[in-house]
C-alpha cells in the first residue's frame, strides 16, 4: 500500500457551499490541493497549489484541521493522508493546470457529482460543521 502526503483546503461560499475540483481524466471530484513537495511545508504547498490550480490567493493564512486519511480516488491501492485547512481565497477560481472542472456543493445535496473517498467521507461532513 503506497501513501500520498497531501495539503488540501475546505473552501466555502457565502451561502455555505464547497469548493470542489476534478483533475483532467478523473471522474471523482475532490478538494483542491495536492502532493507536499519535499521539504515544504503544507501551508506553502496549499498556497501554491490553489494558484497554479485555480489561480486565487489564500487570504491571511488557513486554519488548520487536522490530518485526515482516506483511500485515493484516482490511484488503486493508495491511501491519502491529508493536511486538511480551511482557507480563504481572494480572487475567483478558474480551472487551470490539471485541473478539468470546478463545482460549488452544497453537503447534503442529492444530487452530487461523483466524489473522492476523502470528500465523500471527511470534507463535506467538517463542512456542515463549519458554515
Amino acid at each position: 500500500m503506497t501513501t500520498l502526503v497531501i495539503a488540501a483546503a475546505v473552501i466555502l461560499d457565502a451561502a455555505g457551499r464547497v469548493l470542489l475540483v476534478r483533475k483532467r481524466g478523473t471522474s471523482a471530484f475532490m478538494q483542491p490541493g495536492g502532493k507536499i513537495d519535499l521539504d515544504e511545508r503544507p501551508e506553502a504547498c496549499l498556497a501554491r497549489e490553489l494558484r497554479e490550480e485555480l489561480g486565487v490567493e489564500v487570504r491571511s493564512g488557513a486554519t488548520f484541521l487536522g490530518c485526515f486519511s482516506a483511500s485515493a480516488a484516482n490511484e488503486p491501492n493508495t491511501i491519502v493522508d491529508a493536511y486538511l485547512s480551511r482557507a480563504e481565497i481572494t480572487g475567483s477560481p478558474v480551472a487551470a493546470a490539471e485541473i478539468d472542472a470546478i463545482a460549488w456543493v452544497a453537503p447534503g445535496d442529492a444530487d452530487m457529482p461523483p466524489l473522492a473517498p476523502l470528500t465523500r467521507d471527511v470534507v463535506l461532513p467538517l463542512a456542515v460543521r463549519l458554515r
